[in-house]
């Protein structure tokens, strides 16, 4: 069975959430509110209220930079002193603890950083191809709820956005 990915357009955002609140109500079996992908030309505050919570791993990826610098950055700071010509003279020791400990801090923020802008990137889409199904519409002043659905439940899901006075649908057959 062929999935159709169907996005449509809305003039304001009280229709677009009115037909995400039916989806979410089950009005058509099988769908549901965690297939929405609304595309807004504007931050909306109360889109958590109607879609719900959606997971974040940018903070996920952020602890496991600082901790990859934390844990990497003192094995390599310690390695690369222990075996640079060791000489200890004087009492001094040859892996002196508190200069590593500042410079194992700076490595944890760091690649907390980097894992932090390398996620954001990855999260957002930015090394995907270009989504197929787009209006121009939705970057100047509509709403567009962007569904992939079975082939049977296409029907279902055209006949609810008509519903809620749906400005145009676009849609493709996903392979």
């Amino acid at each position: 069975m062929s999935k159709h990915r169907i996005m449509g357009l809305f003039s304001d955002f009280e229709q677009a959430f009115a037909a995400i609140a039916d989806i979410r109500a089950n009005k058509i079996h099988g769908v549901s509110v965690d297939d929405v992908t609304l595309k807004s030309p504007i931050e909306h505050p109360e889109i958590e209220e109607v879609l719900g919570e959606r997971p974040a791993h940018v903070p996920k990826f952020t602890l496991m930079g600082a901790l990859f610098g934390l844990t990497f950055g003192f094995l390599f700071l310690a390695s690369a002193q222990a075996t640079f010509l060791v000489q200890p003279q004087g009492g001094k020791p040859v892996v002196p603890l508190p200069s590593n400990f500042v410079l194992t801090y700076e490595l944890l923020i760091l690649f907390g950083v980097a894992f932090t802008v390398i996620s954001f990137f990855i999260g957002a889409g930015m090394g995907r191809k270009r989504d197929t199904l787009y209006s121009e519409m939705v970057s100047l002043d509509q709403v567009g709820v962007l569904l992939e659905v079975d082939e049977s439940k296409a029907q279902a899901l055209k006949d609810l956005f008509k519903e809620h006075k749906v400005v145009e649908i676009r849609e493709e057959v996903a392979r």
